[in-house]
C-alpha cells in the first residue's frame, strides 16, 4: 500500500521507511529530515490509528500511544486519505485529534493516478471529504501520487502556508476594524431585547491563532455568530488550513 510511508520515501528518495502493502506496517514514529528551496522540514511517518476493539495488544497500544506524541510535536498535520477508500474512520479519528490539538492541517488525497476520472471527480471527492469532515473545512485538500510523485512537490509551498497562517499574529487594530466591518454587515443577536455589543476583539495566541472577543452580554453570543465573525476572519486574513479558537469574555461598559 502506497501510504504515508511511501510519501516520505519518495520525498526523501530512499527506503528510509518500510513500506508494505499490509495496512498498519508503521508501529512506530519515524523522523526524517529534509531540505530543499521551500525550507527545512522534519517529516514524522507515524502509526496510526485503529478502532479500540482492534488494538490487540500492547505493540498496537504502543504505536497509538506514539502517534499522539506525533501530532503534538508536529506544526502541520498531513492526513493521508487513500483516493480508493475515501475518508476512513481512522482518518476521521486522526484528523479530529490533529484538529482538538490545534495543528496545522492539509488533507492529503494519495493514488490519485488510480481513479478513473471525468470533469466532476475531483469537485465531488472533495465534497465528500469536507462532509465526512466537516470540521476541517478550513483544510486545503491537495491531490497526488505518492507512487508516481505526481504533485508531491506542491505539498511544500502548502505546507509553508499552513505554518504561517497557523502561527499567524494580527495587530489588534487591523482586527476590531475587520469586526467592526462584520457587524455593520450582520447586527449582532438580540435576545428578549437585549443586544449583543462587541466591545473589542484582541489575538491572545497562535498555533492556532486564539481571539478573545469582549462582549456586554455572553449569554447573548450565540455560536453561530461567533462562527459567522470567525469565518469572516478567515476570508479577510486569508487564513486557511488552521483552527481559530475564541475565547469570549464578558466586560460591563464604561
Amino acid at each position: 500500500m502506497y501510504g504515508k510511508s511511501s510519501l516520505v520515501n519518495k520525498i526523501l528518495g530512499t527506503n528510509r521507511v518500510i513500506v508494505s502493502n499490509i495496512a498498519g506496517t508503521t508501529r512506530d514514529a519515524i523522523d526524517s529530515y529534509y531540505e530543499n528551496e521551500n525550507g527545512k522540514y522534519i517529516f514524522i511517518d507515524t502509526a496510526g490509528l485503529r478502532k479500540k476493539n482492534k488494538i490487540k495488544d500492547d505493540i498496537e497500544r504502543y504505536s497509538i500511544i506514539r502517534t499522539m506524541f506525533a501530532i503534538e510535536r508536529a506544526d502541520v498535520c498531513l492526513i493521508m486519505i487513500d483516493a480508493n477508500e475515501g475518508v476512513t474512520e481512522q482518518d476521521a479519528k486522526i484528523a479530529g485529534e490533529a484538529h482538538e490539538a490545534g495543528k496545522g492541517i492539509v488533507i492529503v488525497v494519495n493514488k490519485w493516478d488510480e481513479i478513473e476520472k471525468d470533469n466532476y471527480t475531483l469537485e465531488q471527492f472533495k465534497k465528500d471529504v469536507y462532509q465526512k469532515l466537516a470540521y476541517l473545512t478550513y483544510a486545503p485538500i491537495i491531490f497526488i501520487s505518492a507512487k508516481t510523485g505526481q504533485r508531491v512537490n506542491k505539498l511544500f509551498e502548502m505546507i509553508n502556508e499552513v505554518n504561517r497562517c497557523n502561527s499567524m499574529r494580527v495587530q489588534t487594530g487591523m482586527l476590531n476594524q475587520v469586526i467592526n466591518e462584520a457587524i455593520a454587515i450582520t447586527q449582532p443577536p438580540t435576545d428578549k431585547g437585549r443586544r449583543l455589543k462587541i466591545l473589542y476583539v484582541t489575538q491572545a495566541s497562535t498555533k492556532p491563532p486564539t481571539f478573545v472577543i469582549f462582549v456586554n452580554n455572553k449569554d447573548i453570543f450565540h455560536f453561530s455568530y461567533e462562527r459567522y465573525l470567525v469565518n469572516h476572519i478567515r476570508k479577510e486574513f486569508g487564513i486557511q488550513g488552521t483552527p481559530i479558537r475564541v475565547i469570549v469574555r464578558e466586560k460591563i461598559e464604561e
